[in-house]
């Protein structure tokens, strides 16, 4: 495999390397500039960086917030209709400057579902037709209080529901990126594929034409038939159209890796095969266990069931609804400014609202009874789901656990065929075999060769499906994790 490889390397990057620059490419580093060049990995930090900050805003609704609320300045003039003692209409004149401000201290209360909140505003007003006068009326403090009760109490909710979610996009940008070394993987096991075929191609062009050329001679000596003679031209036409197609799919199959690892146009990889294969311990449930511990689908599942139960909380909030209001404070006024603060008064206002359907025939009962069924439903798809994935691990543990016999099986069957087949080329020179059995054990050649590089591909390929399904490395017995602070900033 290595005399092939370094033919294809000579073949296709010797003109190119006057114009490019050649970059040794070894898996790992593959995998590593895959992580942090390609657009897959890119879309899944935006993915994180859009779920930290829902995150974010769902942690500042539990935090207070201040808020100013002004009008500098508010000015009227105009005729407005007035009703005299009498009953009858007519329009007064109203030309006045109105300027009022409020800062307020407003927190939601999590295990109520209300919200409490501190203000104190000031209002000036100034008539400027007939007699003028200024006002103002002040509020040193209100004390405010919204209260829903027997509704849903939404806070406690986002509670349960929010910080799942968030640890479901951590996970799946974990997984996202164990799937972009997946991606990288393929692309660079199809460049290997792709520069063997051509090591394969020039190194079957080359037997070829020697071939044929001692056929010729062979001819001239009469010793085969013509038919033999045309039987070693094809082959060699077969070969040189075999080697040009590899050539075109060596520089497509560049070209994808390239582009995928964002390297420039001129560079020129020559991916580095992993010699060897790590041994990766694991047992079923083992896998199951970290699985359920640190994949996505069990916050997925998690996350679901909570959504199912809150929609159920929601139906049955909405059968009926009574909110509190209430407002405690002190509140003055006077014609000047320090007057509208001294011996403030009372200011209270306490407010009960009902929203209690007597008749909707039935109605929200039945929104009610969707939300269980939905719910029974969602725990249906949700127990088919668990199966299934622990149908597709457990197939992906074994298929990890035979590979790397397989590999091993493989790397052997090539190296037998490699030498059944030059055996061959030399047993044909002097007449033992015929051009049947010469091509026989070329194509069993160069099936053993691709057979090796898929058997490979395969297992890097279970592997870091396993990593992702998992979010742990079997290879050093270590849990995949990052510093998500760091990388959404």
């Amino acid at each position: 495999m290595y005399r092939h490889l370094i033919i294809s390397i000579l073949i296709v990057l010797t003109a190119a390397s006057a114009a490019g620059r050649e970059v040794r490419l070894p898996l790992d580093e593959a995998v590593a500039r895959a992580r942090s060049h390609s657009v897959d990995a890119q879309a899944a930090l935006d993915e994180l960086r859009s779920a930290y900050w829902e995150y974010r805003s769902y942690r500042a609704d539990l935090l207070p917030e201040i808020a100013l609320k002004a009008t500098l300045p508010s000015y009227t003039k105009q005729y407005t209709p007035y009703m005299n003692e009498s009953g009858n209409y007519s329009f007064v004149r109203n030309n006045y400057l109105d300027i009022n401000a409020e800062l307020s201290v407003e927190q939601n209360i999590w295990f109520t579902g209300g919200k409490i909140g501190l203000t104190t505003s000031l209002d000036f007003m100034r008539q400027f037709d007939g007699d003028p006068y200024s006002r103002f009326m002040s509020i040193p403090v209100a004390l405010t209080l919204s209260q829903p009760i027997f509704g849903t109490n939404h806070i406690k909710w986002n509670r349960r529901i929010e910080p799942v979610r968030y640890n479901e996009a951590k996970a799946a940008f974990l997984s996202a990126t164990e799937d972009v070394a997946l991606k990288a993987v393929t692309y660079f096991f199809s460049l290997v594929m792709a520069q063997e075929n051509l090591g394969l191609a020039a190194a079957n062009l080359e037997t070829a034409q020697r071939l044929y050329d001692v056929a010729v001679e062979k001819r001239k000596m009469g010793t085969i038939s013509q038919n033999d003679l045309l039987q070693m031209e094809l082959n060699l036409l077969d070969a040189r159209s075999n080697h040009t197609d590899c050539e075109s799919n060596l520089r497509a199959q560049m070209f994808a890796l390239r582009a995928f690892l964002g390297y420039e146009e001129d560079v020129e990889i020559v991916p580095v095969v992993p010699e060897s294969v790590p041994e990766m311990r694991v047992t079923y449930q083992e896998a199951y266990d970290k699985a359920m511990a640190n994949n996505k689908f069990a916050l997925n599942m998690q996350r679901r069931q909570l959504e199912a139960d809150y929609a159920v909380a929601q139906a049955k909030g909405n059968l009926r609804e009574i909110t509190l209001f209430a407002q405690v404070g002190l509140t003055g006024t006077a014609p000047d400014f320090a007057g509208a603060y001294r011996r403030p008064k009372d200011n209270t206002l306490v407010q009960v609202g009902l929203n209690i359907p007597l008749l909707d025939w039935g109605k929200r009962r039945g929104k009610v009874k969707v939300a269980e069924s939905n719910r029974r439903l969602e725990e249906s798809r949700i127990r088919q789901e668990t199966i299934e994935f622990g149908q597709n691990l457990y197939v992906l543990v074994e298929r990890c656990l035979n590979q790397r016999q397989q590999v091993a099986t493989g790397a052997r069957a090539r190296e037998i065929a490699a030498q059944r087949y030059e055996s061959n080329v030399e047993t044909y020179m002097i007449g033992m075999i015929s051009t049947l059995d010469l091509n026989d054990s070329r194509v069993s050649k160069d099936e053993a060769v691709r057979e090796y590089i898929n058997r490979l591909y395969e297992y890097w390929s279970y592997a870091y499906q396993l990593r992702s399904l998992t979010l742990w490395d079997f290879a050093t017995n270590s849990g995949i994790d990052a510093d998500f602070d760091a990388i959404v900033k």
